[in-house]
């Protein structure tokens, strides 16, 4: 009998600065660059520390964003608000793309990182009841 391992290793961003992209990206999740990486580096990673969850790569590309991801993100804050998160990642340097919420309290927030990738932001677990 064989254990799944999980086959996805990492995440990869496309990035013009990747240690800055990594360093927001870390802020985000709470997961730590790696030892091996530096400013100035052409690849920089970060990782949960937790077997099995893939880790996040930025990669050095010299073009720009042009066109909406093809794949994003979807961060549901571990504490706190939907909006408390919004405001503490535009504070880190992320914008608000489109704005979901409703009236009601529901939706969500599309924003771009520093460097324009797409991410939604949802309502946290408290907010959705689930603890």
């Amino acid at each position: 009998m064989s254990s799944y391992v999980n086959p996805v290793r990492h995440i990869t961003f496309d990035a013009h600065d990747p240690y800055r992209i990594a360093e927001f990206w870390a802020a985000v999740t709470g997961y730590k660059i790696t030892d091996e990486d530096a400013p100035g580096d052409d690849e920089v990673l970060i990782e949960s520390g937790q077997p099995g969850v893939p880790g996040l790569l930025f990669i050095r590309v010299p073009e720009g964003k042009t066109v909406k991801n093809r794949l994003h993100l979807d961060i549901q804050p571990p504490t706190g608000t939907r909006d408390g998160e919004v405001e503490r990642l535009a504070g880190l340097g992320a914008r608000v793309v489109a704005d979901h919420r409703t009236d009601e309290g529901l939706g969500w927030v599309l924003m771009g990182d520093p460097e324009g990738n797409e991410f939604c932001v949802e309502r946290s677990a408290v907010e959705r009841g689930l603890v």
